[in-house]
């Protein structure tokens, strides 16, 4: 008997089945077909439904809790005008939905994608001190849910939005500004919803963020819940601290108006007769330091309270106005000066003519009278020495002698004035800056 024919076909077979085995051992499973599978089967429309809330923890009937995070991408613009500021974040939420549990394949699946954010439930999350907003869909939409094997819910989305930001301006420009980012529930009360923070670091701002005039100091976490008529909101808020930069305003603002103050100083020292160069400086100089104040008010909003800045320009406008009013002060004093020269000159006339007078007088009398005149002359003579050794002269102390080196008034007020508008500004800049870093410190604690 041929045994050879079955031989051949078994050891054909045996080959064939051994090849069919390395190719199967050899052949890659294909995961993204199995990540379609499991999501048609979770997702399914009779498995799962959109609309109903999951379960709380532990699968109780409790409030689902959302767990977010934030990390800051820019801070873009801060405006005092329309106190608001803009910002640029990922935002990102959390929450367990066990009906979203699925087999990772050993460890293979470590989460699935989703793209389309209304096929699973979505917490109502809104920013309740948003004024405008927009998602970012360049190239393609910056948003993704991740779901894990246990049936965590990741959802994050890069959005910008612009936020109010109520500002106290008292300190202005040595203030400190205070802006809120706020993330409410709007339709789930705390009974079906609850937002925490993530715990470890919720929030998370980008390396060298800078800002065009202001410094981010810190920020805190906190929660903001609300109740109204119709119940208790869960809330969470953010708080960025910004400092003011002061160097700005310090070139811009404070170093000019006191150079417009001191130039204003300069008529003090001119003659008191250049009165074109004396007018024209300090209309020039007032009519500068008024526009400096109008534009500094125009970048900021109508508020009725005094704001630091006012009370600089305040003063330094007055000090420029007061230079201007000492000149009318001094021209008034010149002419006053010139009148009473003119009448001492006059009154100098008069007497030398009346001196005149008396002595062609005196020398038509005859001898006797004269002898007979002598004694009561030489008498009244005798009675002012005695007056003038009983009298001693009035003592004059240093700021007598040293204004009778200037015999005008006008004189005078210019350089009373070259002493007292210096003085005086320097002790309001004392005043000034002790006061608002003072209050700026306290505040701050």
């Amino acid at each position: 008997m041929d045994y050879s024919r079955p031989i051949c076909a078994l050891l054909a077979l045996v080959v064939f089945y051994l090849s069919h085995l390395a190719q199967c051992t050899n052949a890659k499973i294909n995961f993204r077909e199995k990540e379609k599978q499991i999501l048609d089967q979770i997702l399914g429309p009779g498995r799962y439904d959109a609309r109903i809330r999951p379960s709380g923890i532990n699968g109780t009937d409790g409030p689902a809790v959302v767990n977010i995070n934030l990390f800051v991408r820019s801070i873009t613009t801060i405006s005092d005008i329309k106190m608001e500021y803009s910002v640029q974040l990922t935002f990102r939420e959390q929450w367990l939905d066990e009906r979203l549990k699925f087999n990772n394949l050993g460890g293979r699946l470590k989460y699935l994608t989703l793209t389309e954010a209304n096929r699973v439930w979505m917490p109502d999350l809104f920013f309740s001190n948003e004024k405008e907003g927009h998602f970012h869909n360049i190239i393609m939409p910056n948003v993704y849910i991740r779901i894990f094997p246990n049936g965590n819910v990741l959802y994050s989305i890069r959005i910008s939005l612009t936020l109010s930001c109520p500002m106290n301006l008292k300190l202005y420009p040595l203030d400190k500004q205070t802006c809120s980012l706020r993330m409410a529930s709007y339709g789930w009360t705390t009974d079906d919803l609850v937002f925490l923070w993530k715990e470890g670091d919720p929030v998370q701002v980008v390396k060298n963020l800078h800002l065009p005039r202001f410094t981010l100091e810190k920020f805190l976490t906190d929660y903001c819940n609300s109740k109204t008529n119709t119940g208790e909101y869960s809330c969470l808020k953010v708080d960025l601290l910004f400092k003011r930069e002061f160097s700005y305003y310090l070139i811009q603002i404070y170093i000019p108006c006191c150079m417009l103050v001191i130039v204003s100083w300069v008529s003090f020292w001119l003659d008191q007769g250049a009165v074109p160069a004396r007018v024209s400086l300090g209309v020039t100089t007032l009519l500068t330091m008024a526009t400096q104040s109008s534009g500094i008010n125009a970048s900021l909003p109508p508020v009725s309270y005094t704001k630091a800045i006012d009370v600089w320009t305040g003063v330094c406008l007055t000090f420029v106005f007061g230079a201007l009013l000492e000149f009318a002060l001094v021209n008034y004093a010149s002419r006053s000066d010139m009148h009473r020269e003119n009448m001492k000159k006059t009154r100098r006339e008069m007497e030398a003519a009346a001196s005149m007078d008396a002595a062609s007088d005196l020398l038509d009398t005859d001898s006797n009278t004269t002898f007979a005149m002598k004694p009561l002359v030489r008498g009244n003579n005798d009675k002012m020495r005695q007056c003038e050794i009983h009298m001693t002269p009035p003592k004059k102390n240093c700021c007598r002698i040293w204004m009778s080196k200037f015999p005008t008034r006008s004189k005078r007020i210019d350089v009373i004035s070259r002493i007292t508008f210096p003085l005086v500004f320097a002790l309001f800049n004392l005043a000034y800056w002790s006061t608002y870093l003072f209050r700026d410190e306290e505040e701050q604690k």
